[in-house]
């Protein structure tokens, strides 16, 4: 047991010993910022140790950020010292409101800390796969918003799971013991449609709104579907508002990303000389300032961005690995 303790150590010894050889020749000028390193088989072959030491230690140095893996084309030097413990590939499907909100939390947890270097996929396909391979040996941790059409396990998988974290979407498949914090989009619709089953009882029909693009869609249907079947709900289900569908006496429940569907609600209500909030109803996913003020105030069911970028950076601060569920909130205005 002492002796196989003393191998590893010996192993580990010398790859450190190569990833300071590197960094000495960095700071001395012999290597400059943008220079490709030697071969793994010519460093192997220069320091006497195996390949699979010299990855460890070319590895360790990715992860510092101090060289960079390049995909097909080898390693090149980066920078000259560690400004952070942890080096943070951070992948989001776009920029909105709401993600800016998630990555500012994010950011301002771990900034004394750790490097973010943030990306976005799009929701393509390949400009995530490529992202994410070309990078796997340059980050200490992956943080990743895996919404997209296709299924990306795949993908993901090749990510060691002790350093991926995924968030707002609960990706399904995925192997080993990684971190998420996610919505749990049919159940948090669920708890919500009961919290407010009161309010929703004064009205004809129960009506989601769920566009053809919408990616967790399937699991808001879930939950819907579950409220409506427990408690003998009319309902039924839209891909969109339009003057020939709607009708006075049902409660929308609305999750366009651009809040067309809303606008269209209003438009009707007011050209029919309706009431929202007494001869229709409307909720609304995720908050905005203006739905505080809109109409009188619309009642909305939407994410805590904040406090899921707060938790995927404590995760990494507390070197730990756990499932968050984050928790969204409801709140009632006078559209219900």
């Amino acid at each position: 047991m002492n002796q196989e303790y003393t191998i590893q150590d010996k192993a580990r010894m010398k790859y450190l010993q190569l990833a300071e050889s590197i960094i000495t020749q960095i700071k001395s000028g012999e290597l400059n910022i943008g220079d490709q390193l030697p071969s793994v088989n010519q460093l192997s072959l220069s320091y006497g140790m195996s390949k699979s030491t010299v990855l460890m230690g070319l590895n360790h140095l990715s992860e510092k950020g101090i060289i960079e893996a390049v995909y097909r084309k080898g390693y090149f030097v980066r920078k000259s010292s560690v400004d952070h413990d942890h080096r943070v590939f951070f992948l989001m499907d776009k920029i909105t409101v709401f993600k800016e909100e998630l990555y500012q939390a994010f950011f301002n947890q771990l900034k004394d800390r750790a490097d973010i270097d943030v990306y976005f996929h799009n929701h393509n396909y390949r400009i995530f796969e490529r992202l994410i391979l070309e990078n796997l040996h340059n980050y200490t941790h992956f943080v990743i918003i895996p919404i997209l059409k296709e299924d990306v396990t795949g993908v993901l998988n090749q990510i060691p799971p002790d350093r991926r974290i995924i968030l707002d979407y609960n990706q399904e498949g995925l192997t080993g013991n990684y971190s998420s914090v996610y919505q749990d989009f049919a159940g948090d619709l669920y708890s919500a449609l009961r919290e407010v089953r009161d309010r929703i009882e004064k009205y004809r029909r129960l009506v989601l709104v769920l566009p053809e693009n919408i990616y967790y869609g399937h699991l808001v249907r879930e939950g819907f579907e579950k409220y409506c079947a427990e408690f003998g709900q009319a309902s039924a289900i839209i891909s969109k508002v339009s003057e020939d569908n709607f009708s006075p006496g049902d409660v929308y429940i609305t999750l366009n990303r651009y809040d067309i569907d809303d606008v269209n609600i209003i438009k009707e209500v007011h050209r029919r000389r309706l009431q929202l909030g007494k001869d229709v109803g409307l909720i609304s996913y995720n908050d905005l300032y203006m739905k505080e003020v809109l109409e009188g105030g619309i009642t909305v069911i939407s994410a805590d961005f904040t406090r899921m970028g707060e938790a995927a950076a404590a995760l990494i601060n507390e070197n730990r690995i756990a499932k968050i569920k984050s928790p969204s909130k409801l709140i009632i205005r006078s559209s219900l």
